[in-house]
């Protein structure tokens, strides 16, 4: 049985006003796009663009298979949670439209995701490629690529107008080409999507502010979205750092307190195992384009083994470095409360109390991280770049992105050789991906 995955996407400059929408259909094993759909639809809302998206995507993926079983990816919360059911659909307008995104496939083939804007990029741009064409009072018309994709594969041999034969001819070489992807690159399973950052990333959250809700929203009596829908401005490539905690030091695994003031440890043989296995996935992935580190040692030695593998030059960035602790430098939790109690407790309660001995608070160092997140997004901006970097300064570029309170920073565990990422837009929007477990790196 054939699988193909549908991202669609809709838009309207206006809301309502010139709307049009995009669908694209992938083979999930290899990427590869199928078929393509785009249309300008003349004055409507963001939300019925988006449903004539999904419509399109899946009346595709029927066309090259009827028996497909299919993965709608939409960055449209309202659409992915009315579809799935979790949703009740009030608005009028969206009533007909659902049904007949029900109506095209058997429920039990498709099942729906939520994905951020950024990885929906394919539809997103068909869509936007539909709006300009209608504004040039035309229709979109398909890239000499996408004409060769809806022209199909060639007719199968044998009695002229055999349809049948040649439904069954295109199902079983969509089956083989999935089958022999799979086996060629040694994967059980279907693999993640492929502009998924880092391999085993997972998307958390999309923290970009949501715009204003359409009316249709409002409407619907749905809750909001989280983190806008529909068609927005086009804000350009982001500037995305990807975070990398540096592996372990001997102090690693006895949790002790780790700063700017301390010894400056080197990594220890297991560190130097998950730089090495950073190194070889991050290479695999072959997106980062820059390498930038904080000027401690176990940054340094964590950066040049990725920057080797990637044959990368790696620039030391001051404001990266970790948290001066003070006299708490080398002490676990516990000897510290034992010692300085009051000092400790002043400092859980408080971003502006700094550690015991003249070390520096949680605020000094947003501020200074704060002010380097910004001197590095205007450089790199459109760029993939690492930063490997320290507990404290990755917590807070997370919780800075997140515009969560400083006191987040203790509820976040940050594994050794961990991978973060925030893509940082125009607009001052981010988005956030985790990838937080590091035991088979050791």
């Amino acid at each position: 049985m054939p699988r193909f995955v549908v991202e669609a996407d809709g838009g309207s400059r206006g809301n309502p006003g010139p709307a049009g929408y995009g669908a694209v259909v992938l083979d999930p094993a290899t990427g590869e796009t199928l078929a393509e759909r785009a249309e300008f639809i003349g004055v409507a809302t963001n939300n019925v663009a988006e449903y004539k998206g999904l419509i399109a995507g899946l009346t595709a993926a029927r066309e090259l298979a009827a028996d497909a079983v299919v993965q709608v990816r939409m960055d449209s919360k309202l659409v992915v949670e009315q579809m799935s059911g979790r949703w009740k659909i009030k608005h009028p307008d969206m009533k007909p439209l659902a049904a007949e995104a029900a109506k095209i496939l058997p429920r039990a083939q498709v099942t729906y995701e939520w994905i951020p804007r950024e990885r929906n990029k394919h539809a997103d741009r068909l869509a936007n490629e539909a709006m300009d064409a209608g504004r040039q009072g035309r229709q979109w018309e398909p890239s000499a690529s996408s004409a060769a994709l809806a022209a199909g594969p060639p007719a199968p041999a044998g009695p002229p107008g055999d349809a049948a034969a040649g439904a069954a001819a295109v199902r079983a070489a969509l089956a083989g080409r999935g089958a022999d992807a799979r086996a060629a690159r040694g994967l059980a399973a279907e693999p993640a999507a492929a502009d998924t950052l880092f391999t085993g990333a997972a998307v958390l959250t999309e923290t970009a502010a949501p715009a204003a809700v359409p009316a249709s929203d409002a409407a619907s009596g749905a809750p909001a979205p989280a983190g806008g829908t529909g068609w927005g401005p086009d804000m350009g490539a982001p500037a995305t750092f990807v975070l990398l905690r540096h592996g372990e030091t001997a102090l690693t695994p006895q949790k002790r307190f780790s700063g700017s003031g301390g010894t400056d440890p080197e990594l220890s043989p297991a560190g130097r195992r998950q730089a090495a296995a950073v190194a070889e996935a991050l290479a695999a992935r072959g997106t980062v384009q820059a390498v930038v580190t904080s000027p401690l040692r176990r940054c340094r030695e964590t950066a040049q083994a990725v920057a080797d593998r990637l044959g990368l030059p790696v620039t030391v960035e001051e404001g990266l470095r970790e948290t001066d602790f003070g006299a708490w430098e080398g002490l676990t939790f516990a000897e510290v409360r034992e010692r300085f109690p009051d000092d400790l407790q002043a400092w859980l309660d408080s971003p502006k109390a700094a550690p015991t001995g003249g070390g520096e608070s949680f605020a000094a160092v947003t501020r200074r991280v704060g002010a380097t997140r910004d001197r590095l997004v205007a450089a790199h901006a459109g760029r993939t770049v690492l930063l490997v970097t320290h507990v404290t300064p990755v917590k807070t570029l997370v919780r800075l992105a997140l515009g969560a309170p400083p006191e987040s920073l203790f509820k976040m565990e940050l594994s050794a050789a961990s991978l973060s990422a925030v893509a940082y837009y125009a607009d001052g929007n981010a988005s956030l991906r985790l990838l937080n477990d590091t035991s088979h790196l050791r």
